[in-house]
């Protein structure tokens, strides 16, 4: 080996055990990195800091973001050229990302959205305050701000604010080498990625697609109306969810959005629709929990804000299941036994019900469950209950007759075992179920509805029970 290889291996060993500090074997940050970027921040060593950055991937750099603090990220930006912050905005989450625009210079800001694709510039400009969008969008060249603004004219969470603008499409008169030739003499005009080629009509209507990769086993002379493919036309005002559904129901890997009209005006992208799953799975989990995503820099009153309207309600609930209990002070003053035990009845029944919650909720996401099969699935649960609440009152009223030598005791836990399990498991589908008919999200309410129905049951099966078996 030469000196001259020897000296550039010396070279690249220091990158490459630098990409090796970076990230952890799951692609996690390692502690130790995110520490000595905020020392390089901290000295104001600029070499050091864009050594550190050139070591990873855009996605992880929004990942660091995320870890330094709302000072460390203010002097991180101005190390940032328009190419690089371009490629992390997308990438950030959305209140860091808010936080990060108020401090990059408006003429920065629009050179980077110029680097972007539609839908993220699109997205980063939405999150813009009003006097600073304005002198954004002043300095973005005419043809992509109209783009941008076309695209915040649809709703949010929509197909039209998903898709991108920039799409590759071809009239059906043409063969597959004048499309070839025509896509080389305009390369720089062509999406970063794309996967189809979209066959319209004079109107600007998709007919069909073309696959890139069906496209290069074919012959110039190939007419593309020979070779393209139906399509799934996807409409720009449908919801993210439906425009999800719709590309796990159909394997898609690009689709093309159309206007009111029919008429093509962009596309939207599996790595887009992972982007939505992953949002829609995150909502839904915490929306059962009955909270909001607090993100790694929300505040505590922004915590509490979001959370303790529910926790208000679930009182409300619980002060009108407790009532049962009321009622019933004289059994239990006679048998304090019943304290001691009333609250597995509800808490396994409240296990129960958030089970059946969860696989209903689930299962109205995915369309699994709809009018359709509605009564199977409830009769389904409704039976698994049974069962459930059958084994669990046995083995309960086993263990209460081992501690308690009372087998009157032991068949009053295990009928209202029985009883509570049942009620929960019907509860757990049928509330998400009544929630979407009324057309609310099943998420959102559902567990406080199962909570009560379950503590109230728990406490009025179980009481009442012993006052017939044992009072």
């Amino acid at each position: 080996m030469s000196r001259e290889t020897d000296d550039l291996a010396d070279v690249a060993e220091p990158e490459e055990d630098l990409e090796d500090l970076a990230l952890e074997d799951d692609y996690a940050l390692n502690p130790d990195f995110v520490s000595d970027v905020a020392d390089a921040l901290e000295r104001g060593d600029a070499d050091r800091l864009r050594e550190l950055l050139g070591a990873l991937h855009p996605a992880d750099v929004a990942d660091l973001m995320g870890f330094l603090s709302a000072g460390d990220r203010e002097e991180l930006i101005p190390h940032l050229d328009p190419e690089t912050l371009a490629e992390i905005l997308s990438e950030l989450d959305t209140e860091i990302r808010e936080e990060v625009l108020e401090h990059v210079p408006s003429a920065t800001l629009a050179k980077a959205i110029g680097e972007m694709e539609s839908d993220d510039a699109a997205d980063v400009v939405d999150d813009l305050e009003a006097d600073k969008r304005a002198e954004v969008m002043a300095a973005i060249p005419e043809v992509e701000r109209a783009a941008i603004e076309t695209t915040l004219a649809y709703d949010d969470e929509t197909a039209g604010r998903l898709m991108q603008r920039e799409v590759v499409a071809a009239p059906q008169f043409w063969t597959v080498g004048q499309a070839i030739d025509h896509f080389r003499r305009e390369a720089d005009d062509l999406p970063e990625l794309f996967f189809d080629i979209y066959v319209v009509d004079p109107a600007y209507k998709p007919v069909g697609a073309v696959p890139v990769s069906h496209l290069l086993r074919v012959g110039r002379q190939t007419p593309l109306a020979q070779i393209m493919e139906p399509v799934n036309e996807i409409d720009a005002t449908l919801d993210q969810e439906e425009v999800a559904y719709i590309f796990d129901k159909y394997h898609l890997i690009s689709a093309p959005v159309v206007d009111k009209d029919g008429r093509l005006v962009g596309q939207i992208t599996v790595d887009d629709i992972v982007s939505v799953i992953q949002e829609e799975s995150e909502e839904d989990i915490l929306a059962l929990a009955g909270v909001s995503d607090a993100g790694r820099d929300a505040s505590v009153g922004d915590i509490v804000r979001s959370r303790l309207p529910w926790l208000v309600l679930n009182l409300a609930t619980e002060a009108v299941a407790v009532q049962a209990i009321g009622a019933f002070q004289g059994e239990i003053a006679k048998l304090v036994t019943l304290a001691i035990l009333m609250p597995i009845v509800a808490s396994v029944g409240g296990t129960a019900g958030t089970q059946a919650l969860a696989v209903a909720v689930r299962a109205l996401a995915a369309r699994e469950l709809t009018a359709a099969n509605s009564m199977r699935i409830v009769g389904r649960e409704m039976i698994v209950g049974l069962m459930n609440g059958a084994v669990v009152g046995l083995v309960m009223a086993v263990a209460t007759f081992a501690f308690f030598h009372d087998l009157r005791l032991s068949v009053t836990i295990a009928l209202a075992l029985i009883v509570n399990i049942f009620l929960a498991a019907a509860a757990g589908v049928l509330a998400p179920l009544g929630l979407e008919r009324l057309g609310r999200d099943p998420a959102v309410s559902s567990s406080v509805f199962v909570t009560f129905v379950t503590d109230l049951m728990g406490f009025l099966s179980f009481l009442g029970l012993a006052s017939l078996i044992l009072l």
